[in-house]
C-alpha cells in the first residue's frame, strides 16, 4: 500500500489545498523514521501504514461540542479471506505533530497492533469491551496493552511515550493546531462513533487467520515481559 497515495488523491480531487499537502509530504519522512526506529527497538516489522487525509473526531454524544481527537486508529481488515493490519494516520498528525509526538503515537499504535494479534490468538475478540466516553475509553486503552518498557529498548522512545500518554493521549498544542488549521479551515474530517472504534471480527473470521510460529512465541515472551514490569509497578 502507497502510504500517501490517499492524500494524493485528496489533493487532486481540490479537498485539500496546495499549501497543506505540501507541508504533509514534506514532514512524512518524520513517520517513516518512527517507524524504522519501532522496528529496531522491537525487532518485529511494522504493520501496514498509510497517511489518511482527514481529521479524525469523536464524541460520546453527536450532538455534544465535546469531542476527541484521533490522531491515528489501528485497523483489522479482511479483504480476500486474508487478514491485515492497518495503521491510520491522520494527516493532521503529520503536519502539525513534533517529532516526539509522532513517534510516540506511533508507537503506541503498535502495542495496539500487537495486542490486537495477542487476541486473535487467543480467540478474545469477540468480548472486547464497548465504553461510552473519552475517559472511559482511554483508561481501557492503558489496562490492556504491553507495557511499552517490555517491547522497546529505546529509551528516549519510552520517554516519548511515557511523557505523551501518562493517561490516554493529550497534547493541546497539537489539538490546537489541528483545529485551527485545519477543523477551522472545513478541511476533510471523519466522524468516529466511540462504540464503533472497536475490533469486531467473526468467529469464523479469527478461525481462518495464521499467525506464525516464531511471532506467537515473541508474543508470549512479551506477555510475560509485561506482567513483570505491571508486577513491578505495583509492589
Amino acid at each position: 500500500m502507497e502510504p500517501l497515495a490517499k492524500l494524493r488523491d485528496a489533493y487532486t480531487q481540490g479537498m485539500i489545498p496546495q499549501q497543506v499537502y505540501d507541508l504533509v509530504v514534506k514532514r512524512f519522512p518524520i513517520a517513516v523514521k518512527g517507524i524504522d526506529r519501532i522496528e529496531k527497538a522491537s525487532g518485529i516489522q511494522f504493520p501496514v501504514a498509510y497517511v489518511e487525509p482527514s481529521m479524525m473526531i469523536s464524541a460520546a454524544d453527536p450532538n455534544s461540542y465535546q469531542f476527541g481527537v484521533l490522531f491515528a486508529r489501528t485497523i483489522p481488515v479482511m479483504f480476500d479471506e486474508k487478514f491485515q493490519v492497518v495503521i491510520q494516520i491522520s494527516a493532521p498528525l503529520v503536519a502539525y505533530g513534533l517529532k516526539g509526538t509522532i513517534h510516540a503515537i506511533l508507537a503506541h499504535e503498535f502495542l495496539h497492533f500487537l495486542d490486537l494479534l495477542r487476541k486473535i490468538s487467543k480467540m478474545d475478540l469477540l468480548s472486547d469491551e464497548i465504553t461510552g466516553n473519552l475517559f472511559e475509553s482511554a483508561y481501557a486503552d492503558a489496562t490492556r496493552l504491553f507495557e511499552p518498557r517490555a517491547v522497546f529498548n529505546d529509551r528516549t522512545l519510552l520517554s516519548h511515550i511515557t511523557k505523551r500518554f501518562p493517561a490516554g493521549f493529550r497534547d493541546y498544542k497539537l489539538e490546537d493546531k489541528a483545529i485551527k488549521f485545519w477543523l477551522d479551515k472545513n478541511l476533510p474530517k471523519t466522524n468516529i462513533a466511540l462504540d464503533s472504534n472497536t475490533v469486531k471480527l467473526s468467529a469464523s473470521s479469527i478461525s481462518k487467520i495464521k499467525i506464525a510460529p516464531r511471532f506467537l512465541e515473541k508474543l508470549g515472551e512479551l506477555e510475560a515481559k509485561s506482567s513483570k514490569v505491571r508486577k513491578k509497578q505495583l509492589y
